[in-house]
């Protein structure tokens, strides 16, 4: 998910480290935190796959092991994505299976990107994470009606709030699959765009 993530983010322009980091929490919000230990590998092993570049001259091996990430010339280093990462990354964006849904945090990264995403896979995607989140609400709601009479109130209630969280992922989710698909449904019906003929020149008779 990070390594997706990173991939979005340098698709769209080229970012140093601090860059990536404040955009990667803004792209996965409070799913989870980025930290420099976490950033630095995901960044290392996607060079060493092709996938990205730095302006780096000195390569990281030969740094010394304890060299701070971020201070001084090492705060400045741009990374940027290889054709070979902007090929991985729409093979990522693609996927729609439940690797693209049934994970909250990786939905999150797909959602983040995508207006790089074809309007047909958005689609996929929405619904599969819809009918994902359904089948939870439906264990939750057998599990409360299986439970409620054993239960305090307090209990009882913070399974209800649950509940309604759900409820509204389910909404939510149910309100972007009409957006799609009105956005699809307006772009059938939109005439395709000709250029009106042009009257053909009549011929010179050297009357003029």
């Amino acid at each position: 998910m990070l390594e997706f993530a990173i991939l979005g983010l340098l698709q769209q322009s080229p970012m140093h480290g601090y860059e990536l980091r404040k955009e990667l929490a803004a792209v996965l919000g409070g799913l989870r935190s980025i930290s420099y230990g976490s950033l630095y590998p995901a960044l290392k092993r996607l060079q060493v796959a092709g996938l990205i570049a730095s302006d780096d001259p000195t390569p990281r091996s030969l740094l010394p092991a304890d060299a701070p990430a971020l201070t001084g010339r090492r705060g400045k280093v741009v990374y940027a994505i290889t054709a070979e990462g902007k090929e991985r990354f729409a093979d990522l964006v693609s996927q729609t299976g439940p690797e693209a849904y049934d994970d909250e945090g990786r939905f999150g990264v797909h959602l983040a990107f995508f207006r790089h995403t074809a309007a047909d896979v958005r689609l996929r995607i929405l619904e599969g994470r819809r009918r994902t989140v359904e089948r939870q609400r439906d264990r939750l709601m057998d599990s409360l009606r299986r439970t409620q009479e054993k239960l305090d109130r307090y209990t009882l209630e913070l399974q209800r709030h649950g509940l309604d969280s759900v409820d509204r992922e389910v909404r939510w989710l149910t309100e972007l699959i009409d957006s799609e698909r009105d956005d699809a449904a307006r772009a059938e019906q939109s005439p395709t765009q000709t250029p009106p003929a042009q009257s053909p020149t009549p011929p010179d008779d050297g009357t003029t």
